[in-house]
């Protein structure tokens, strides 16, 4: 072997110096990168090693206890309806309030949906469309019966009485409106206010050309009774008194407990419904119930004298009328009582405009088809004659 004599090393120890030194560089890198390295490293001496056998929950769910006696083991449950989880690792959820929603991921609550029957639903479009046509046909029958005012169809049956319930028809058409957008304390108080006193006008004028026909055929017979009675204070009186009665109804209504706007949070759990509350339930029924019952007494009046001979006998079209109108509010029951929000809303629309359009399709479109395509009919020879017939 090669020793160093005098200091003087040899190429062998050379040789193996470089390799010392090269290993030992080495070492030293390797010390000092793990020491800068966080995964070997630990600043705090009393730290614990974690142990977790289960994913971390995300927002939108919480930790759940699973069977495992471990409490590293768990379960991520989804929240629950109307309450959020917008933390991860979250052990109790956060409920949201009664104007919010949580989101399709759970993790934040939103603003629920405002529902009522607005102007710009398709629904609302056809009721518009609808109420705005049969108010043209309305005024296009006004305006038939004012050229044509002095021919016998127009005047038979209190010519007075027909323009009244003409004008009722034409403002219930127009009323639809109020039922259209979102409801306030004021258009819930008209809309009951013009829903009941102007159907009740309208029935009450039906109620008194019944009336009319009955004593105009009472009256015919010599030294009757029943001539004193003809005229146009009786029918007016029947209106007033019918009308007025109504009005007194609605009146106590609105001083006993109004209708009001009112926010039902609690049908629908993703959105407010905005509705009218009637108040008390007494004087929303009592309104129906009155205006059922003039329907009712018209109609069986109109009933009872729809074969009595006459030059123009506007009773058995009364009857016609008074069915559709009976039919079509007694079929809105069912789906008004189990419908909320705007459909129980369409529902009461679509009872005023069927009902209205009854109404006038019954009694006056019989009296224009006359006028306008059979005038020969409306003259006072046809009359007569009709009349000894």
């Amino acid at each position: 072997m090669e020793s160093m004599d005098d200091g003087v090393v040899t190429p062998k120890w050379r040789k193996f110096l470089r390799v010392y030194m090269a290993v030992e560089a080495l070492a030293f890198a390797a010390i000092f990168a793990c020491k800068l390295n966080p995964a070997f490293t630990n600043t705090k001496t009393d730290q614990k090693p974690e142990s977790q056998c289960s994913d971390n929950c995300l927002p939108g769910t919480r930790k759940k206890p699973g069977l495992s006696v471990h409490p590293c083991c768990y379960e991520c449950v989804p929240c629950s309806e109307g309450e959020i989880s917008n933390i991860t690792e979250r052990v109790n959820w956060m409920k949201c309030t009664e104007e919010e929603w949580p989101n399709q991921k759970k993790d934040r609550c939103i603003r629920k949906l405002l529902d009522f029957l607005s102007y710009t639903d398709n629904i609302s479009i056809i009721f518009i469309s609808l109420s705005v046509s049969f108010c043209i046909v309305t005024l296009l029958v006004m305006r038939i019966f004012i050229f044509y005012l002095n021919t016998p169809i127009v005047k038979a049956n209190n010519r007075n009485l027909s323009f009244v319930l003409l004008v009722c028809i034409l403002l219930s058409f127009l009323c639809v409106f109020l039922f259209l957008g979102q409801p306030l304390d004021i258009t819930c108080i008209l809309r009951v206010m013009t829903f009941g006193v102007i159907f009740s006008i309208a029935v009450s004028s039906l109620l008194a050309k019944t009336i009319m026909v009955y004593i105009a055929f009472r009256a015919t017979k010599p030294g009757s009774y029943w001539r004193k009675w003809i005229g146009v204070t009786l029918a007016n009186s029947i209106v007033s008194v019918c009308s007025s009665v109504q009005g007194i109804i609605c009146l106590i209504w609105m001083s006993v407990s109004h209708p009001f706007q009112e926010m039902d949070t609690h049908s629908y759990q993703d959105k407010i419904v905005i509705q009218c509350n009637e108040g008390t339930v007494i004087g929303f029924y009592s309104v129906l119930g009155y205006m059922g019952f003039l329907a009712a007494v018209s109609f069986v009046l109109a009933f009872m004298v729809r074969t009595l001979p006459d030059s123009f006998n506007e009773a058995k079209y009364i009857t016609f009328s008074m069915l559709v109108f009976c039919s079509v509010w007694i079929a809105m029951i069912p789906p008004y009582l189990s419908t909320r929000g705007k459909y129980m809303v369409a529902v009461e629309v679509f009872a005023i405009l069927a009902s209205n359009a009854g109404l006038l399709g019954c009694i006056f479109l019989p009296k224009c088809f006359v006028i306008l395509f059979k005038p020969q009919l409306n003259t006072q020879i046809y009359m007569l004659e009709n009349k000894k017939q």
